[in-house]
This record gives C-alpha cells, sequence and structure tokens, in this order.
C-alpha cells in the first residue's frame, strides 16, 4: 500500500509540473491567458476592449497552465524556496489570482490582484499538528464567470492519511498578510483571527442610541447588530453533492456589497470529511493521497490588464527577439541542451516579461505579489525610471496619470492605497474613534459637539469603502517630477498628445486637470526646499515627521522598516538626491509647459493656491528653480563621513566582536588584506543624519541613485564633481564586507552598520528588512543601471574613455560592474524583492527572505538593465546579468 500510495503521488507532482518549462510551452509574445482572452492579448492596442463578467459569448470554461510558476527547474534552486511553491493564473478577466503553498506553515494563500485587492486563505496541518505538505494536483486552473462573479478552480493533493484544515481568511490581502505577521496562522484552529479595527466596528454600533443606531446600520446594509457581527468570520457549511463531499466558507464584506467564496471538495468515495467548529478534518479511507478540489469566487470589481504590445517598444521586442533566435539555434541544433546559457537566458527574460505583465494595469501598476497587489506610488515612479528606455511612450502616460489621480490637495503623492477590505477596515478605526469621542462629549453634557462626532462617525460609515491615501512618504514627492520631466521632454510624443494628456481631468469625475495636479506638486517641492535654499544649514533639510509614539522619526523613504534609516531624521537618499533632482526637473518641466504654449497666467488659473508660494516667482523666471537645484547639489556634504583607515579597521573589530564567533570568522576571513597601506582613509555618505544633524556612518547603496539620476541627466561626459563622487560611490560598492558592501556570491548588501555605534547594530538585527543581513534586487539594477549609464556617457563607441581623465573612471566603474552583477547572479535569488544569508560550516548560504515578494514590480527592471547592457561596449564592461 505504501509503494502504491507514493507511485501516485509521484504521478500527481509529475501531473502538476509538466517537464516542458512553461516559457516554452507558449508563443513568445503570447501570455497564458483563458482562452476567450487569447484573441485580445495578440491583438492591437486599439481592438483590446475590457470582457464583460458573464458574457453569454463567452466558451465553455477550460483548464490553462498557469501563466508563471516558482520554483522552475533549471532556474531555481529549490532549496533556497524551503518548500515554498507559488503558480500565477489569470480569471476570466485577465486579472490576476497568485496561489502559494507554504510548507513550513501549511498556510495556502489566494491572492486576488483585481480592484480589491482580495485574499482567501487556510492553513493544512496533519493530525498530529504539524504543517501539511500539499502538492499541486492538477496543471493547471480553470476560469469561468457566472454573472458578476468571477471564479477559478483547480486541484491539491497531500500524502498525509489525515489532513486538518483551519484558519478560513477571506478578506483584504492586507489582512492575510498581519495575520502572518503576527505569527497568528501558527495559533490552534480554535482560535478566530478577526481584525481589531471590525470587533471595535460593531462594538461601537452597539453603544449607540437605537434609533441613530439603525440608521447607522442601514448604511451597511444590516438588520441588525446581530446580522452584521455574522460578517466579521467566515460561514463554514458542509454538505454532500452526489458522490462528493463539499465545505463552503463564504464571508460578505462588512458593507455586503461584495462577496468572497472559498469551496473545498473531495470525492465521498475515498475521503471522509467531518466539520468540528472551525475546522475540517479530512481521512483517506484507503490509504491513497487526499486530492482536494479547491474553488475561489469573487465579485468584486475588475481591473484592465495592459500585456507585452501594450507595455514595451519596437527596440525591447528587437532585443528580445535576438534573445530568443539564439535559444531557438541551439536547439535546433541540440533539442537537449536545455542547460544551455541562451536557452537558461531566453527563460529568464520570457519570464520577467510576464512578471511585467501580471503586475500592468491600465488604473495602475502594482508593486508586487503577493504582499502588494496595490498601487505604490514610488514603486511605479522608480520603475519608470529604469524602464523607460525600453517602454511604450504611452508606459508613462499610466504611471503619471495614476499618481497624479492620487495627489493630495497641498501637492504630496500618495504612497499607497487602502481599497476594498482594507479601506473598510481602516474607516472603522476611524468609526470607532468618533464613537468614543461621542460618548466622551455626551458624558460631559457637551450636546452639540457629542452630535458632531456621531454626525461625522456616520458620514464614515456612508463611505466606508471610499479608497484612503497614504501620504506619510517623502521621497515620491520628489520622485514625481523628475518622472515627468522626462515625460514631457520625449520627443516621440506629439506636442499635442501632451497638451491634451495634461488638461484631460486627472481622475474620473474630477474637476481639476492633470495639470492642475502636477502645478500643485511641483509647489510643495519648492515650498519643501525653500528653507534650505535660502539658508543652507543641515538644520533646513527636509527632515522626517516624528512617530506617532514619541519614538524618534518615522522612516519616511524608501527604507520604511522600523530600522532602515538607523532612527535617523534627515535621509541622505531625500536631501543629496532626491531634491536636488526634483528641482532641476521642476525647471525643466516649467521650460517644456513654456514651449507647449502655457503662459504663467493660464498655469496660474490652474492652481491658484500656487501663488503665494516660490513656484509662482519660477514660472517667470524658471533660472531661480536651476539656482536652488545648484544650492541643493551641496546638501551632500552634510553626510560625508571620513574615517582614518586605522580607525575604521579597529571599528569593524568591534562589529566583528558582537558578532557570534563562526560568523565573525567568516567575515574576518572575506576581509583579506583590508586597509592596504595606499588607503589612508575611508570615505562614504551617511544613511541619515541624526537629530542634532549629525551624520549616523552608515553605509548603504543609496549613493547608486546619484549614479543613476545622473546618467539619466547626461548631456555629455561627466565633470570633475560627477566624477570624483562616482569613484568614491563605486568604491564602497565593490570593498568586501565588512569594510564595505559587496559579499561575493550574494551581492551588495543593503547597508553596513560596521562604523556606526552598538544601539544601531541592535536595531538592525532586531529589524532586518534594509540591514546588513539583505542584499535588494532594486538596488542591484539600480547600480548597475547606474554605471551602465555613466560609462556609456563616458566613452566611445568602442569603450573607449573620451577623455584621459576618466580613464580611472571607466576601470573602476567597469570592475564594479562586473563584481556586483558576479556575485547576484551567483546567489540564484536575483528575482526575489530582496535575499539574505545564513552562515553554516564556514560557508555562506544564499536564501529567500521570508516575506520577500515573489514577482516585483522593482526586480523586473531587470529588463531594462539587459537592454541597457547589451548596447554598452564590451570594453567598457558590459556583460550579461
Amino acid at each position: 500500500m505504501i509503494a502504491s500510495t507514493l507511485t501516485l503521488l509521484a504521478q500527481l507532482v509529475a501531473l502538476a509540473h509538466p517537464g516542458t518549462p512553461a516559457s516554452q510551452r507558449t508563443p513568445p509574445h503570447t501570455p497564458v491567458a483563458p482562452a476567450h482572452l487569447a484573441a485580445r492579448a495578440n491583438a492591437g492596442p486599439a481592438e483590446r476592449t475590457p470582457p464583460r463578467a458573464g458574457a453569454s459569448t463567452a466558451p465553455a470554461a477550460q483548464e490553462t497552465p498557469p501563466v508563471l510558476a516558482f520554483p522552475e527547474p533549471g532556474l531555481d534552486d529549490p532549496a533556497a524556496f524551503e518548500g515554498y511553491r507559488t503558480r500565477f493564473h489569470r480569471d476570466a478577466a485577465g486579472n490576476v489570482v497568485q496561489i502559494y503553498l507554504d510548507a513550513r506553515s501549511g498556510r495556502v494563500v489566494h491572492v486576488w490582484a483585481d480592484a480589491d485587492n482580495e485574499s482567501l486563505g487556510f492553513t493544512a496541518r496533519a493530525a498530529d499538528g504539524r504543517p501539511a505538505d500539499l502538492v499541486w494536483g492538477s496543471r493547471g486552473a480553470t476560469a469561468s464567470t457566472d454573472g458578476p462573479r468571477r471564479t477559478l478552480t483547480y486541484r491539491l493533493a497531500s500524502a498525509a492519511p489525515e489532513l486538518v484544515l483551519g484558519h478560513f481568511l477571506l478578506g483584504s490581502m492586507r489582512v492575510e498578510r498581519d495575520f502572518q505577521y503576527s505569527q497568528a496562522h501558527l495559533r490552534p484552529f480554535s482560535e478566530p483571527y478577526v481584525p481589531a479595527e471590525f470587533t471595535r466596528l460593531v462594538q461601537s454600533i452597539e453603544r449607540i442610541d437605537r434609533a441613530e443606531q439603525a440608521a447607522h446600520l442601514a448604511l451597511l446594509d444590516a438588520a441588525d447588530v446581530a446580522e452584521l457581527r455574522s460578517r466579521l468570520e467566515p460561514r463554514l457549511a458542509l454538505s454532500r453533492e452526489g458522490g462528493r463531499w463539499v465545505l463552503r466558507v463564504e464571508r460578505p464584506a462588512l458593507d455586503a456589497r461584495t462577496r468572497l467564496a472559498l469551496r473545498i471538495a473531495g470525492d465521498a468515495r475515498r475521503t471522509r470529511a467531518e466539520l468540528a467548529g472551525r475546522a475540517l478534518r479530512v481521512r483517506s479511507m484507503d490509504g491513497a493521497p487526499i486530492e482536494l478540489e479547491v474553488r475561489i469566487t469573487t465579485d468584486a470589481a475588475t481591473l484592465t490588464p495592459l500585456y507585452r504590445d501594450d507595455i514595451f517598444n519596437a527596440d525591447f521586442f528587437a532585443f528580445y527577439g535576438r534573445i530568443r533566435a539564439a535559444r531557438d539555434s541551439v536547439l535546433a541544433a541540440d533539442p537537449s541542451d536545455t542547460a544551455h546559457p541562451a536557452v537558461l537566458r531566453y527563460r529568464r527574460l520570457e519570464r520577467q516579461v510576464r512578471g511585467v505583465e501580471l503586475l500592468s494595469y491600465h488604473e495602475k501598476l502594482m508593486a508586487g505579489l503577493p504582499n502588494f497587489a496595490t498601487y505604490f506610488g514610488r514603486d511605479m515612479l522608480m520603475t519608470a525610471l529604469l524602464m523607460q528606455p525600453v517602454w511604450a511612450d504611452g508606459m508613462l502616460e499610466h504611471v503619471i496619470g495614476s499618481a497624479l489621480a492620487k495627489v493630495r490637495a497641498d501637492g504630496q503623492v500618495s504612497h499607497e492605497e487602502a481599497l476594498g477590505g482594507q479601506a473598510i477596515r481602516e474607516h472603522a478605526a476611524q468609526y470607532a474613534a468618533l464613537v468614543d469621542e461621542w460618548a466622551r462629549h455626551r458624558e460631559a453634557g457637551r450636546a452639540a459637539r457629542a452630535d458632531s462626532a456621531l454626525a461625522a462617525a456616520r458620514a464614515v460609515l456612508a463611505g466606508i469603502r471610499t479608497v484612503r491615501e497614504n501620504y506619510m512618504m517623502r521621497d515620491d514627492d520628489f520622485q514625481l517630477p523628475v518622472v515627468a520631466a522626462r515625460y514631457l521632454a520625449n520627443p516621440r510624443i506629439p506636442a499635442e498628445r501632451k497638451r491634451a494628456w495634461l488638461l484631460e481631468p486627472a481622475a474620473p469625475g474630477a474637476a481639476d486637470s492633470r495639470l492642475a495636479r502636477l502645478l500643485r506638486n511641483l509647489d510643495h517641492v519648492a515650498r519643501s526646499a525653500e528653507p534650505y535654499t535660502r539658508r543652507p544649514m543641515a538644520a533646513n533639510l527636509v527632515a522626517f515627521p516624528a512617530r506617532a509614539d514619541g519614538a524618534g522619526w518615522f522612516p519616511g523613504s524608501w527604507r520604511d522598516s522600523g530600522a532602515g534609516y538607523a532612527g535617523g531624521r534627515y535621509a541622505m537618499d531625500v536631501n543629496a538626491i532626491w531634491v536636488p533632482a526634483a528641482l532641476d526637473a521642476t525647471a525643466r518641466i516649467l521650460d517644456a509647459l513654456d514651449a507647449l504654449g502655457f503662459g504663467a497666467a493660464e498655469l496660474r488659473a490652474q492652481a491658484p493656491a500656487i501663488a503665494s508660494g516660490p513656484l509662482d516667482a519660477w514660472l517667470e523666471d524658471p533660472a531661480q528653480a536651476r539656482h536652488a537645484a545648484e544650492v541643493w547639489r551641496g546638501a551632500a556634504s552634510h553626510f560625508f563621513v571620513r574615517l582614518p583607515a586605522a580607525e575604521a579597521a579597529a571599528r569593524i573589530a568591534e562589529k566583528l566582536a558582537w558578532l557570534p564567533e563562526p560568523e565573525a570568522r567568516f567575515w574576518r576571513a572575506r576581509l583579506g588584506g583590508w586597509p592596504a597601506a595606499n588607503e589612508p582613509e575611508l570615505e562614504f555618505l551617511a544613511l541619515s543624519l541624526d537629530a542634532d544633524a549629525r551624520p549616523i556612518p552608515v553605509m548603504s547603496t543609496d549613493p547608486a541613485m546619484r549614479m543613476l539620476l545622473g546618467a539619466l541627466a547626461a548631456a555629455g561626459p561627466p565633470d570633475s564633481a560627477t566624477t570624483a563622487a562616482a569613484r568614491r560611490d563605486a568604491r564602497t560598492l565593490r570593498l568586501p564586507y565588512p569594510a564595505g558592501l559587496l559579499v561575493q556570491g550574494l551581492g551588495p548588501l543593503a547597508a553596513n552598520d560596521a562604523y556606526a555605534p552598538r544601539a544601531v547594530w541592535d536595531a538592525f538585527d532586531r529589524d532586518r528588512y534594509h540591514s546588513p543581513r539583505v542584499v535588494w534586487g532594486r538596488e542591484v539594477n539600480i547600480i548597475v543601471a547606474g554605471i551602465a549609464g555613466l560609462l556609456r556617457a563616458s566613452t566611445d563607441d568602442a569603450g573607449r574613455p573620451l577623455e584621459p581623465r576618466l580613464a580611472p573612471l571607466v576601470e573602476e566603474l567597469g570592475a564594479t560592474l562586473r563584481m556586483v552583477a558576479d556575485a547576484a547572479e551567483a546567489s540564484g535569488l536575483g528575482h526575489f524583492e530582496l535575499w539574505s544569508y545564513r552562515i553554516e560550516d564556514g560557508r555562506l548560504l544564499p536564501v529567500r527572505y521570508g516575506s520577500s515578494t515573489d514577482v516585483q514590480l522593482w526586480n523586473l527592471t531587470d529588463l531594462a538593465v539587459q537592454f541597457v547592457l547589451e548596447r554598452l561596449p564590451a570594453a567598457a564592461g558590459a556583460r550579461s546579468l
């Protein structure tokens, strides 16, 4: 029986993991999608229209293979995934559904990347309580529609004789993310998980007067409090349908406007299912593997997908064609040579193209799956800068338009949106706070103020689904002008199109135009920069806001974890890189608007609020913006750290003594002969300044962004100041850790805190997301793209320095590019958002970071990096990543 069971399970695994890679099973320009979307995927952009859910002309549903799957044989090391497996499908509307199986916890999660960013999850455990190892039981999934409902069906299997399924969680992906972050998914199935905000909302409604309560319940389409409370947890029901048992798990949203459903079914002749409380127990009756049919359903709104013909330009498709032709040539000579570098390179490229498609919609570009299947302003804007060489011209309109649609009245850019269930959750917290306020005022006899608070609470319920925006970040405010300036400077886009696009409403139903919101953003940039422009001292730099709990400063830039900026108040990347770039971009935008025929009077009419700020004067004289940019270029001087080599070595020794001895021994060996006799000092830009505007001596990869922006803006060879800065930054990137940032076989670490006080070491050890324990894919791409751009600006078509003074720069940049690229490539984890390592038996082993995103917008910019590198002369250091 054991042998037959293992044989059957092996057959199921083979069925779920066909030998031919997905990238070779479909035509190179056809995304894998349900059958009725295939023609649309290959049609020209003008021929594409969103499919109508439940359209009577849709053909019968059929199983289709996943668009992507990880780990992929030949491309990924399964050991680095530690039992994690994932697949990406498209539903009947072309929206993405990711399914992942995490063997470490037994968690099965479905992320629906639609207009509500939904999630449906459950946990599978063996009879003894340990996580159950599930495998795919089918090659793909079946997408279908039923009226407004979209459904995806697939199968799972397990060799365990008994499974217990529990922790059914249906709602926003953000709830699932918090569920796992809090480790609640590891608790007993008897312990329910209900977001505290939802519970507080129900309790708050119970507190108010009966007549008012009825009005509040009506806004949520609930007859009484009991009905509202029933929506807090999913409803489970087990039934028999013919020869199958069927578990239905359903949950309406708190406002009852949308509904999620999970259906798990099995063969009642071979398995027995029992529902006990919040868990389902499934037993195999004949010793065979347990097979489960899983079906998920939603009726939420959809997004409009973009496909590769919408996304990429002709130059990229020519590049893609060359990579594919090289693959074809190898396989024509020897079809079995599937491990040839040319074959693997094509498979990686095709996988990345599909990844970009999965994240791209007309409405927005998503940050990544599974954790960030929604709008992130910074991620879109950063991606736009890196991807512009390979993007179709219209892609910048999607990105900038999405950001402008969310610009606040004061010109700030939204960092992240909360929509669907997450919007309801955040509004629930707001509602509960207002009811608390009502109760305090009523108890104190302040009737008018109590009535006002209750009216405000009622208004919150009336708009409980309204998308909420997060404006806490600082860097994205200064990134928007940089991207907008590049759009307006694109000579391929006709002036008439730019002007018409700017004058269109900023969002559906908006009373103001995109141009008005762009001007408001430029005004915000000018006002933020004005104190330092007038008096360039460190205390006038752009500061992070204080934390709400009073414990330091909120890290309002891309290193947005608790320890990300080492507790600093002034970020180097914001002040030394983005503000100067935004000011320079503002001057170029004003020039471009003038060339498009927008006079100062018309611009003031578009955005009257700018009249009281510095931008108003800049409309008449853009040179003032250029002057401000020049002043701000000096902001980098506040972040310089210079350490004599002996002092640097002493600080490193202290850090190594703090580490566990096996790790310390490993890193001492990596240092080799550093520092050399000809290295009198170490110089780098500090990650941030503390509250007293003193540098916190943490080395980081952030200066690479300065190289990238310099390369993008270059109109000729770099000047002496740019050359000196680039050589200094490149040196820290290739110095071996713990002296610098580079770890062979892994990549450049996000930070190096060896020169900082012990309190910083402790903080990064507790919070490793942006620490010396991780490499970020976005940083690798920025480094390589920035270096490649500077090399291109410094060399001729043969790769020779344009001037003798540039020879040392070209040599150092070429060496740094090769070392960084080789290290990241050797990790085998370069497609992840970030990755880490562990040290065992004197060896460094790259590992997938626990909360890393599988398909991530920043990482997929590697497509553009490869494209740029191919155009770089070999003599200048180019190579394929």
